[in-house]
């Protein structure tokens, strides 16, 4: 039964059969890196690594992955070079670095690792996959009409996310727009009592980067403080 598995065993399954919708918005395009028989063995090695246990999680939800980041690793917030460097798991995927990748790793390793880091939080997105629009990263919220399409999709990953293992007591939300987006879901379906925000790794580091330890030490007090409450 499903109750009996891990949380390891729960999201590979999840995100080994997910599939891209076959109707999209209007010059939308869904990357799917879990149709790759490459990257669900990385993905597999990511979690059986990391959360072959029943304990229960902290979600940090981002907005969907980037195209060189999640997109290609299939693990969320992680590049190739993040996977095979900060995870230790080698891979024959590019050498890209992604942004977004590299400043949640920061975070990691002040955290003291991914070892303690993923013994106590798990990184996602409110969509999965990557969203693609004229060649460049799209956000589901960047028009109206891809907000409403993809809706559904969140509320159904997120209930499916869920049940691997979250603390129902506290997530974290990166990105300010995304938390609009989040509380208006959560308010219906009561995935978390509470939701804490931070602002989204990709603008820190594009717009904010003098302030970069100023903004990973905020990461750690958020992260430290949740950690106390559990």
């Amino acid at each position: 039964m499903n109750q009996d598995k891990t949380f390891a065993e729960k999201a590979v399954q999840y995100f080994c059969r997910l599939k891209a919708p076959e109707r999209l918005p209007e010059d939308v395009e869904v990357m799917n890196p879990y149709a790759s028989s490459k990257v669900k063995f990385a993905v597999k090695q990511f979690y059986c690594k990391y959360y072959d246990d029943n304990r229960k999680r902290v979600f940090i939800m981002g907005i969907n992955p980037g195209r060189f980041g999640g997109g290609l690793t299939g693990i969320s917030f992680t590049d190739p070079v993040a996977l095979r460097q900060h995870c230790g798991i080698d891979n024959s995927f590019s050498d890209k670095k992604e942004l977004s990748s590299e400043f949640i790793y920061k975070v990691i390793e002040e955290y003291g690792g991914a070892q303690k880091f993923f013994s106590k939080f798990y990184l996602s997105a409110l969509y999965p996959l990557a969203i693609i629009k004229q060649g460049k990263n799209y956000n589901y919220y960047d028009d109206p009409g891809t907000s409403n399409y993809f809706q559904a999709h969140i509320k159904k990953s997120l209930k499916q996310q869920a049940s691997f293992g979250a603390d129902e007591n506290h997530a974290i939300c990166l990105g300010i727009k995304n938390l609009k987006y989040l509380s208006v879901i959560n308010e219906e379906m009561k995935f978390f009592k509470s939701i804490v925000v931070l602002d989204h790794p990709r603008y820190i580091m594009q717009y904010r980067r003098k302030k970069l330890k100023e903004y990973v030490i905020k990461y750690l007090d958020v992260l430290e403080g949740l950690k106390q409450k559990a």
